[in-house]
């Protein structure tokens, strides 16, 4: 009875791995996908921006870059969690040790790109409060 019991959970171990190791291949996809679409809505956006509209103010490329500074940030994490997801099936010291490499620079990463996004939304929000009041004191 034990063998049977033994051999079960060896099976669904197999499967498990299995299902698992194609949930990581599937997010590891998906972010590409989204990389692709980001960068180009990006150039897209650019192209119009440079041929369409290049009178614009330079808030506007500052906007693509920003938008498309987020997507990559979405996607940093979806492979994170890919590389964790394939980590938790076969867990040897040489695969934790990469994963933590992997962790680390990704998370590193996506943290300073993070931070730049912030700062500069933060500079654009004092930008709109403070123009008005420069306009009004002739300071432009």
């Amino acid at each position: 009875m034990e063998g049977n019991l033994g051999g079960f959970f060896t099976q669904f171990e197999a499967v498990v791995g299995l299902i698992t190791r194609y949930l990581a291949t599937g997010v590891e996809g998906a972010s590409g996908i989204i990389v692709g679409l980001a960068v180009i809505e990006a150039v897209w956006r650019s192209l119009a921006l440079f041929f369409v509209q290049h009178e614009r103010p330079e808030s506007l490329k500052e906007a693509i870059r920003l938008r498309l500074g987020r997507w990559l940030s979405v996607v940093l994490e979806f492979l994170l969690a890919a590389d964790i997801l394939r980590t938790a099936v076969a867990p040897n010291w040489n695969d934790i040790g990469k994963l933590a490499a992997i962790a680390a620079i990704r998370t590193a990463l996506n943290y300073f790109l993070g931070r730049e996004v912030r700062e500069t939304e933060q500079q654009t929000a004092d930008a709109r409060i403070t123009h008005p009041i420069r306009q009004e004191q002739g300071q432009q």
